[in-house]
């Protein structure tokens, strides 16, 4: 079966890094897209970043310029590099991996940003 399980979230100032992992396994994972979501309380679940198998990447527009997304398909981990954490950058964020036909989640790991 299927696990995903994210780590690295805490509390951070305005302006500092945290890195998020999310460790898979049961699952083909380089054959997978990695995408992370996040989700304040109150609002909506958002799409974040996405990596897919061959390594492209996407972000979210208010994201851009502030955080990776990449890979370690030999470790079948991937991660969330955020640089210069903003207030708005909270909530819990979420690790979710695709193959055809499936979709799995891990069960969340919350960044908090001081203003």
């Amino acid at each position: 079966q299927v696990q995903l399980v994210e780590s690295g979230g805490g509390l951070a100032q305005a302006g500092g890094s945290l890195r998020l992992s999310c460790a898979a396994s049961g699952i083909i994972f380089a054959d997978s897209t990695v995408r992370w979501f996040r989700q304040a309380p109150g609002k909506q679940r958002e799409l974040v970043a996405t990596v897919s198998s061959d390594g492209r990447t996407s972000y979210l527009d208010s994201v851009k310029g502030r955080f990776t997304i990449s890979r370690d398909n030999a470790k079948n981990t991937g991660f969330l590099q955020m640089n210069g954490l903003k207030y708005e950058d909270t909530g819990v964020y979420y690790c979710n991996i695709l193959r055809i036909g499936s979709s799995y989640w891990g069960q969340g790991t919350r960044v908090t940003v001081s203003s």
